[in-house]
């Protein structure tokens, strides 16, 4: 059965915690349950409607990466079971793929961001200084060009507005410099593990971004991980450079978006059944080409 859920709320017999532009946070005492909706965000901005599956795929392909990296990198998923919640949870024909139970750790606000090619936000900042996040690059470079080796860029989480793209140098002043340093070894590890796979399977995995936490002084991967929602994926047969690649993610929705007039600083519209119909295909079918399964509900 598909259905596209906004709100997990009235499914869930547990203390909310927190409410993200897709995820929803429970606290189950021991452990924590996270439920990704069906909830689609662009340019800031929570979209409507709901794209049916979207929080399924999601969902499953975190609890993929992080059952596929677990010998790589330890990570907060204890399980994804819903029939093991017991009545927490009021209908799980709906929350089936839907959930995860984690363990709790307390969050490090960086978002570790690796980047294999000059792409997106990094590609401008070079453009414009010839550098990204501080490190300077060499001359010439072209559009969509990989990197010799993937560089780090993380940026700060901030609590209000848009994340701070910040050095490395930085990054070691606000975590400490130990920290830092194992923080982009991790993410540059990760990165290269998925990155392999990923062109194994005909995919090129441009960039992406990790969240970590600390359980008793350990660093845990939480959150999601190489998800088209955190990640750029672009199809291999389209790789090339100096152009605008399409990405294998919601780029019909931000497509729309751009050409439709809207002003970006008010509530966008409606988004148009085709746009959210071919938005669900390309979820599933990036799915499919990660997993070798076709996504069945």
């Amino acid at each position: 059965m598909s259905i596209a859920i906004s709100s997990a709320e009235p499914y869930v017999m547990a203390p909310f915690v927190y409410k993200g532009k897709v995820r929803e946070l429970y606290d189950l005492g021991e452990h924590y349950l996270i439920v990704v909706t069906d909830r689609i965000s662009a340019f800031d901005y929570v979209l409507r409607p709901s794209v049916s599956d979207k929080g399924c795929l999601l969902n499953r392909l975190s609890c993929f990466w992080f059952e596929e990296t677990a010998s790589l990198q330890p990570n907060h998923l204890v399980h994804a079971d819903v029939d093991r919640l017991g009545d927490i949870i009021s209908n799980r024909t709906i929350m089936k793929d839907r959930v995860m139970v984690t363990r709790k750790a307390q969050p490090i606000k960086i978002e570790c961001i690796v980047r294999g090619y000059i792409t997106g936000g990094g590609w401008r900042q070079y453009q414009q200084t010839g550098q990204i996040n501080g490190i300077p690059l060499p001359s010439g470079m072209r559009k969509n060009e990989r990197f010799d080796r993937p560089i780090f860029t993380p940026s700060a989480k901030n609590d209000a507005g848009h994340d701070e793209d910040i050095s490395l140098a930085r990054m070691k002043e606000l975590v400490g410099a130990e920290l830092a340093i194992q923080l982009m070894e991790k993410s540059i590890q990760l990165y290269e593990y998925a990155h392999a796979y990923c062109e194994q399977r005909g995919i090129v995995l441009a960039d992406t971004k990790f969240e970590f936490g600390l359980i008793n002084g350990q660093i845990i991967l939480i959150d999601e991980l190489f998800t088209p929602d955190s990640s750029r994926f672009w199809a291999k047969e389209n790789y090339t450079l100096d152009a605008q690649i399409e990405s294998m993610d919601k780029e019909p929705v931000r497509t729309y978006l751009s050409g439709s007039g809207w002003d970006k600083n008010s509530e966008p519209d409606i988004l148009p059944a085709h746009v959210v119909k071919e938005t669900s295909r390309r979820y599933k079918e990036i799915y499919y080409r990660l997993t070798g399964q076709q996504y069945i509900r």
